[in-house]
């Protein structure tokens, strides 16, 4: 079949093997969303701590550098969370345009899209456990603060 022959039933046909990767493509573009939003907040909360240090004579500065090295660790696995979430969005994509090649020219292109579609799952669970590791490392940090936070109180 010709790309010239394409019928309204192969199109609709090709649409509906094309919605559960568009689905999966929502779902990505969702968590790119939180991820951006959880990365500008690190960012901004790690311009404030380099703004008190570079003060005169920074109280608590120990804790303030422990503070700016996490929050340079929890930006470090936030951008490798939404450079894997962007690759397993790119391959979703490609996996699309693949099937609607695939299907309007008849070619066999199965293996591709299967191969695409697994490699976007798998950036995807890789997009996850950096997500899960950010996590980790900001509730650390919250931990340590509170103890730090309430020792002090104590000593008061």
């Amino acid at each position: 079949m010709s790309l010239i022959n394409l019928q309204l039933g192969d199109v609709s046909h090709i649409i509906q093997l094309s919605i559960a990767p568009v689905f999966l493509l929502t779902g990505v573009g969702t968590k790119l969303s939180v991820l951006t939003s959880r990365l500008a907040r690190i960012i901004d909360r790690a311009r404030a701590v380099e703004s008190l240090l570079d003060e005169d004579n920074p109280r608590d500065r120990d804790n303030l550098e422990a503070e700016l090295d996490e929050l340079y660790q929890r930006s470090y696995l936030i951008n490798r969370a939404i450079t894997l979430s962007t690759s397993c969005g790119l391959f979703v994509c490609l996996v699309i345009a693949l099937l609607f090649m695939g299907d309007a020219t008849g070619l066999g292109l199965d293996k591709w899209i299967a191969s695409l579609f697994v490699c976007g799952v798998l950036s995807l669970i890789g997009s996850f456990i950096y997500f899960m590791r950010e996590i980790f490392v900001a509730t650390r940090t919250l931990h340590r603060q509170h103890a730090r936070d309430r020792i002090r109180r104590l000593s008061r």
